[in-house]
C-alpha cells in the first residue's frame, strides 16, 4: 500500500470505456482527473455512481469494464450523471467464442491446510452441527421447539465440539407435484444439508400426510453416506401422536446423537478439500470494482490449492456469460451454461417479468444502472481460472476449480442451493450492507466500500474499499479474503456467527405453482 496515495476523484477501468465511476461524492463543476485527461463534473453525482468521460451519441454503446453495459437514450455530453435516465437495456448478440481462453491450470506457491473435521468418508468440514430438518411446513414449528428445548437445557455446554442444534425449517413440502421439478429439488436441497460436510447428525421430522414424505428421501437414496453409516432418523408427528410426543421423541433423539457427534476433533486438512460459495448481494457501483474483483482473487488462490469455487445468480451472469464461455474446459461445459441462461429468459418471460427487473433498487441507488453492468461486475467473483462445470440448483458439487451453478440472484434461495451443493465456506460482499449469515456454513462479508464498513462495523468482516480509499491491490486485499478463509475454516467466528444469524435464511427455490 502507497504511503503517498492520494484518493482519486474518478476510476476509468479500461481505455475504452466511455464512463467512469465516481470514488466519492462529487460537486457540479469541479474538474476531475483520470491520467492525463480531465473532465468538468455538469452535475452532482453521488459516490459509485457513472459520468460520462467522453461524448455519447443517441443509440452508442454505454461500456465500462471494456464491456456494453447499455445504450444511451439520448445525447450525453462529457461529465454528465449517467445512469437510469439516459440509459437504455436492449437484447445484443453476445461472442461466446467457446473455449477460446481456457487459462491452463494455477500452481500454488505452497500448500495450505485449514483445521476442520475430516468424516472419513471424503467429506471435510468448516463446522460442526446437527440438523433437525422439516420435510414440510407443517412439522416446521415442532422443529423449532425440539432445537429450542435442547439449547435452553444447556445439555450443549456438555458437548464443546458441537456448533449448535438448528432447526432447518421452510415454507414448502406439499401443493405440489409428486415427483415433479420441484418436490426432486427441494428433496435435493433437503438431502444436501443434512449430509453436508459441517453436519454431525440429523433429524428428519415430518407430518405424515405432505408431498415431500421423509420415508421417500430416505428411500430415495439421496441420504446415503456410504457403508456403516447410521441410517436416518425419522419423525412423523401424526405417527408420534401430536406436538407434544413428537417434541419428546425428537428431545431424546439428539439427546442420543450428540455424544457421537462430539466425538470428533479439528485436524490439519489441506486447503484444497475446501469448496468455496461465492455470493453477492446489496450490490452497489464498486462492487466490480474492489470486493468482487478481490474474491476471485481469493477464489483463484483456492483453485491453485485445488479447491473448488462456486460462481452462482444466474440472472446476475446475464450480459456477461460470453465471458465464461471463453473459459470453458469444454464446448459441452459453455453449452451447459447457456442452455441455463435461455431457460431464465423464457422462465422469465413466462410470467411477464424480464431479467432486467434486476437490479433491485437498492443497487440502482448504489449505482448500478443494468443488469449487464452488474452481470459484468458479478462474474469477477469467480476469479480468472478455467469453468469446469456447471450444476442445478442444489446438484452435488463434485468438480475441482471453478464451477457455476444455476441459482436465482435472491440471496437466500441462492445460498440455499449453493449450502445444499455442499459448499463448506461463504464469501459474501456488499455494497449497500446486507447482514446475511447462514448456518451451517460460516459467511464472511465484504464490504465493497470504506464508509459501509465503518458504518456497519459490526457485520462486516473486511474492507475491499481500502482499494480505492487507500490505495491498496485488488491481490492484496485478495489475499486477505484467502487468509480469512482459512481462519474462519479452522473456527474463527464471522460477524454473523457472532450475531446468530443464520436460522431463519434457509429457502429453497420453488419454481412452479403452490397447487
Amino acid at each position: 500500500m502507497s504511503k503517498t496515495f492520494s484518493r482519486p476523484d474518478v476510476v476509468r477501468l479500461r481505455p475504452e470505456d466511455n464512463v467512469a465511476i465516481a470514488a466519492r461524492e462529487l460537486v457540479a463543476g469541479e474538474l476531475l482527473h483520470s491520467g492525463f485527461e480531465s473532465v468538468r463534473a455538469a452535475a452532482n453525482i453521488p459516490m459509485g455512481h457513472k459520468l460520462a468521460w467522453t461524448s455519447i451519441p443517441k443509440g452508442e454503446a454505454i461500456r465500462k469494464f471494456g464491456q456494453i453495459i447499455g445504450w444511451a437514450s439520448r445525447d450525453i455530453a462529457p461529465g454528465e450523471h449517467v445512469h437510469v435516465h439516459n440509459v437504455l437495456v436492449e437484447r445484443f448478440q453476445r461472442d461466446y467464442a467457446f473455449c477460446s481462453e481456457v487459462p491452463p491450470p494455477l500452481q500454488a506457491e505452497e500448500v495450505r491446510y485449514f483445521y476442520g473435521y475430516d468424516r472419513g468418508d471424503g467429506r471435510y468440514g468448516t463446522r460442526n452441527y446437527l440438523l433437525i430438518i422439516s420435510t414440510v411446513n407443517c412439522s416446521a414449528s415442532v422443529s423449532k421447539y425440539i432445537s429450542e428445548r435442547i439449547r435452553t437445557s444447556g445439555v450443549l455446554r456438555d458437548f464443546p465440539n458441537v456448533d449448535g442444534v438448528v432447526a432447518i425449517t421452510h415454507k414448502g413440502g406439499c401443493a405440489m407435484p409428486f415427483e415433479g421439478p420441484d418436490h426432486q429439488q427441494l428433496e435435493r436441497t433437503l438431502a444436501g444439508f443434512a449430509r453436508h460436510a459441517n453436519v454431525g447428525g440429523f433429524l428428519l421430522v415430518g407430518l405424515g400426510c405432505e408431498t415431500a414424505q421423509a420415508f421417500h428421501l430416505v428411500q430415495g437414496g439421496l441420504l446415503s453416506l456410504g457403508r456403516g453409516a447410521s441410517p436416518p432418523r425419522v419423525l412423523t408427528i401424526q405417527e408420534c401422536g401430536g406436538i407434544a410426543r413428537t417434541v419428546e421423541a425428537g428431545v431424546k433423539a439428539v439427546a442420543e446423537m450428540l455424544p457421537r457427534i462430539d466425538n470428533i476433533k479439528r485436524v490439519p486438512i489441506p486447503a484444497g478439500r475446501l469448496i468455496l460459495a461465492t455470493q453477492c448481494g446489496g450490490s452497489d457501483g464498486y462492487s466490480g470494482v474492489t470486493a468482487n474483483p478481490a474474491l476471485g482473487y481469493a477464489a483463484d488462490l483456492l483453485v491453485a490449492q485445488g479447491g473448488t469455487a462456486v460462481l452462482a445468480e444466474t440472472p446476475e451472469i446475464y450480459g456477461a456469460e460470453h465471458l465464461l464461455t471463453r473459459r470453458a474446459v469444454s464446448r459441452a461445459v459453455a453449452e451447459k451454461l447457456l442452455e441455463r441462461i435461455r431457460w431464465w429468459e423464457w422462465y422469465t418471460g413466462l410470467f411477464g417479468a424480464e431479467i432486467n427487473n434486476n437490479p433491485s433498487p437498492g443497487n440502482k441507488a448504489g449505482g448500478l444502472t443494468t443488469i449487464y453492468e452488474k452481470s459484468l461486475g458479478a462474474v469477477a467473483k469467480g476469479g480468472t481460472t478455467a469453468l469446469m462445470d456447471v450444476l442445478l440448483y442444489a446438484e452435488p458439487i463434485r468438480a475441482q476449480g471453478l464451477v457455476v451453478m444455476d441459482t436465482p440472484g435472491y440471496d437466500p434461495v441462492s445460498m440455499t442451493g449453493l449450502v445444499a451443493g455442499g459448499c463448506t465456506i461463504a464469501v459474501f460482499t456488499t455494497g449497500r450492507g446486507s447482514v446475511y449469515g447462514c448456518k451451517p456454513v460460516p459467511t464472511i462479508k465484504v464490504a465493497t466500500n470504506t464508509p459501509l464498513f465503518e458504518r456497519m462495523s459490526d457485520d462486516m468482516d473486511i474492507d475491499a474499499g481500502v482499494i480505492l480509499s487507500r490505495g491498496a491491490s485488488v491481490a492484496e486485499v485478495g489475499r486477505q479474503i484467502f487468509e480469512e478463509i482459512l481462519a474462519v475454516a479452522s473456527g474463527k467466528k464471522t460477524k454473523s456467527e457472532l450475531h446468530g444469524v443464520g436460522e431463519e435464511e434457509f429457502a429453497p427455490w420453488i419454481i412452479g405453482p403452490t397447487l
